[in-house]
């Protein structure tokens, strides 16, 4: 289960952070900066844009200026001009993080994410403590099942940031694919006790716990708190509460909830296991197909090849 979310955007406290890095700038750039940060954050790239301009009219050369334009012109789809502004910042002064990692995000746009590694990495070897440039290379690294890098880099970021929430998340995630359970749980217990679980993917770890300690109500409650939102981890709350109901054998809703999983993704390996062995467990014929996907999302699970094999034999062609 992978709840880790990389920020796609620059943090508004890393663009302040780095107005230490040029001498002399006008406080009212500085202004402008930081409001056009917040408009970008929500989504305001026309108001964003007008205030990152304003502020280079105050000092030309004020590099996070530059490379919010260059996310703002990221964001619109325009990746030729973002990377004019990205190198541009860059070559005024290539000894500050903001413009490398923006430059990590032009290339995931791409598709290039070797190349979004090495500007991620050179962001932090100018600031080890840049915390968007660090939780973006773990997450491409988790992605590319490079695990054990994966952790190493979720394990700094919680030393740099431990009041975020997704070093701790994905750190668990590592934890959990090393087969390393009882110890991503202590990770898990640690951060609640840290930060409380009010982070939406601290609430389906914490909630994965209640469930091995059969707190179903309680684990529920926790996930009903992030089934709600949109995109992976809306859908992984949806498939760990259709767990919860299998788990107690109540078929009927364990269904609707995989079935809610999958429609935000087909291939969520732990809602395919729900559905197909709710279906198994109906004994309803439609489950062998099911389970075979269940199967090739997840290999080497033998509850499913076993309930594979026993469907079949009760349902011979």
């Amino acid at each position: 289960m992978n709840v880790a979310c990389g920020f796609m955007v620059l943090c508004l406290w890393g663009v302040l952070a780095g107005c230490g890095g040029q001498a002399a700038l006008p406080p009212k750039a500085i202004v402008l900066n930081q409001a056009g940060a917040e408009a970008l954050e929500q989504g305001d790239l026309a108001v964003a844009q007008a205030r990152f301009s304003l502020a280079l009219e105050f000092h030309p050369e004020f590099v996070e200026a530059l490379a919010n334009l260059g996310l703002v012109e990221m964001q619109r789809g325009n990746f030729v001009q973002a990377e004019v502004w990205l190198d541009k910042a860059v070559s005024i002064n290539r000894h500050m993080a903001q413009p490398h990692h923006g430059l990590g995000l032009l290339e995931e746009h791409r598709n290039r994410r070797d190349r979004a590694v090495e500007h991620y990495r050179e962001a932090l070897r100018i600031d080890p403590g840049f915390v968007p440039a660090r939780a973006n290379l773990a997450r491409l690294y988790f992605e590319a099942e490079r695990i054990d890098d994966a952790r190493e880099q979720y394990l700094r970021l919680v030393q740099v940031a431990p009041e975020d929430p997704h070093g701790w998340t994905g750190l668990a995630d590592c934890l959990y694919r090393l087969g390393r359970d009882e110890q991503a749980m202590r990770v898990v217990q640690e951060a609640v006790a840290l930060i409380g679980s009010e982070a939406p993917g601290l609430r389906i770890h914490f909630a994965r716990i209640l469930l091995q300690k059969g707190e179903m109500a309680t684990a529920r409650a926790q996930l009903g708190h992030v089934t709600g939102l949109s995109g992976p981890t809306g859908c992984e709350a949806w498939a760990w509460m259709a767990l919860s109901f299998l788990m107690e054998a109540s078929l009927e809703k364990a269904l609707r909830c995989a079935e809610q999983a999958l429609s935000m993704d087909r291939n969520h390996p732990l809602a395919t296991y729900v559905l197909a062995m709710s279906l198994a467990q109906a004994r309803d014929p439609s489950a062998i197909p099911w389970l075979a996907r269940a199967r090739a999302l997840s290999p080497g699970n033998s509850v499913i090849t076993e309930a594979l094999d026993r469907l079949k034999s009760d349902n011979p062609k």
